[in-house]
């Protein structure tokens, strides 16, 4: 069997974003294969640890990727400062007599993003709208390599590998069953309060959530993180804002100083994205309608919601991203998709000098008495699970249909659903060993 099919019927998708089903992105051939290593968001430190532990399976891997898309180059992208996990690496590509190439990069948000990453990496710009491919890349995290190595052995997806950090008195790395509750994933670093709040994800990117969602929300393949955070913390605060509080603020308090787009990650690629312009037309139109139609509106549509003008450059507190995803939303479901009808004005010059230090970001978003936090430790709470709620779609594209019945044994490993090999999506299976005990349309139950 090729890498390829065992990475599909192992149920691969991307672990450190949307969750794009990896057997699909590896299809076909690319120059260069990038392996992201960067985890620029503050304080996730699962990629870390994978690399600290496991860098001759992610070495192995790699190669073997490279060799399945005829790869030119391939490449680990990490930042200069993991000097730990460059040495693991480089001890894993010496033993191995690999021919992979360490690419370090200094610490600046959003250094992972792949559009970034390539730029970086290559000195080639991934077009408005585009994806590396078109460039001539592959990008995955090393997350995802990982996940990919332990395929090549026939191991299907089934747990997942993440940082469980902040307001907790043990921060650690968690590995559990896909489909666990989160809330016994956060009991494990013991949170020094009661009903706290939290993020899935990093703290830039991420989705900030209630206690009462801890109990609901579960384990996913592409679940990076968990920080809990301090009490009524700037993020939480931000996340309570309302989006037509949002569009009244951009009319009232707008100053149109223009940090937004200078410091936009996508703007100093040459991207035509310009928040600034699409704040004003906020705050002037009386209806988000009459604007829909406007080149410099429509450009919210190769927004990487990044988070930088909100976070970070805007000093009046506004939310041009939140503005920016209710934008996108709208534009999908018209079926709108973005053309880019802009001159190519190339790479800022003032690129460079407008990356946004880590550290500096952190203390910004008052996670600065975490962001030092080594994690070395692991905790695997496979034996205390005896239920898992499995969505369906855990990847980009379309949910994956149960070929299981309720009431039917499984075993880990096993596969419970799958969508087809002419559809965008990817294989399920058991992440514990037990009883299928309800099947509803988003989740497959299995109990011990």
């Amino acid at each position: 069997m090729k890498a390829i099919e065992k990475i599909r019927a192992a149920g691969i998708v991307g672990c450190g974003g949307a969750g794009f089903p990896t057997h699909i992105k590896y299809s076909g051939e690319a120059q260069w294969i990038i392996i992201n290593a960067v985890e620029c968001e503050p304080l996730l430190r699962t990629d870390r640890y994978i690399m600290r532990h496991n860098a001759k399976e992610i070495i192995a891997a790699a190669e073997i990727l490279g060799k399945e898309m005829k790869a030119e180059h391939v490449v680990i992208a990490t930042k200069a400062e993991y000097e730990k996990e460059i040495k693991a690496l480089e001890d894993a590509i010496d033993d191995l007599r690999s021919n992979i190439r360490i690419h370090r990069l200094k610490s600046f948000y959003p250094a992972g993003d792949e559009q970034i990453l390539v730029y970086e990496v290559t000195g080639k710009v991934v077009q408005p709208g585009g994806i590396p491919k078109e460039a001539g890349a592959v990008v995955s995290n090393v997350g995802t390599v990982y996940e990919i190595s332990e395929a090549l052995k026939g191991r299907a997806f089934t747990h997942k590998l993440f940082t469980v950090t902040g307001d907790v008195e043990k921060p650690l790395i968690v590995k559990a069953p896909l489909g666990t509750e989160l809330l016994s994933c956060i009991k494990e670093s013991v949170p020094y309060r009661e009903g706290f709040s939290f993020i899935t994800g990093g703290p830039m990117m991420g989705k900030v959530r209630t206690f009462d969602e801890a109990e609901t929300q579960v384990v996913t393949k592409t679940t990076s993180g968990i920080i809990v955070l301090p009490v009524r913390s700037k993020l939480e605060k931000g996340s309570e804002l309302k989006i037509s509080e949002m569009l009244l603020r951009a009319k009232s308090s707008c100053i149109q100083c223009s940090f937004c787009t200078e410091l936009c990650s996508r703007h100093l690629m040459g991207h035509p994205l310009m928040p600034h312009k699409i704040m004003r037309k906020i705050a002037f139109c009386s209806d988000v309608e009459d604007i829909l139609k406007e080149d410099d509106v429509k450009n919210a549509m190769i927004c990487s919601e990044c988070g930088i003008c909100e976070e970070y450059a805007c000093p009046m507190g506004l939310q041009p991203r939140k503005i920016n995803s209710m934008l996108k939303r709208v534009y999908r479901s018209e079926g709108f998709r973005f053309e880019n009808n802009s001159a190519d004005t190339g790479v800022d010059p003032m690129r460079e000098y407008r990356k946004i230090p880590s550290r500096r970001l952190a203390k910004r978003l008052g996670l600065e008495d975490y962001y030092e936090t080594e994690i070395d430790d692991i905790i695997n709470i496979d034996t205390k699970i005896k239920k898992v709620i499995i969505p369906k779609k855990q990847h980009a594209g379309e949910p994956a249909e149960e070929v299981v019945a309720e009431g039917q044994k499984v075993k880990c490993g096993s596969l419970i659903a799958d969508c087809g090999a002419d559809r965008l999506g990817a294989r399920l299976h058991a992440s514990i060993d037990g009883v299928v005990s309800r099947i509803s349309k988003e989740s497959i139950e299995i109990e011990r």
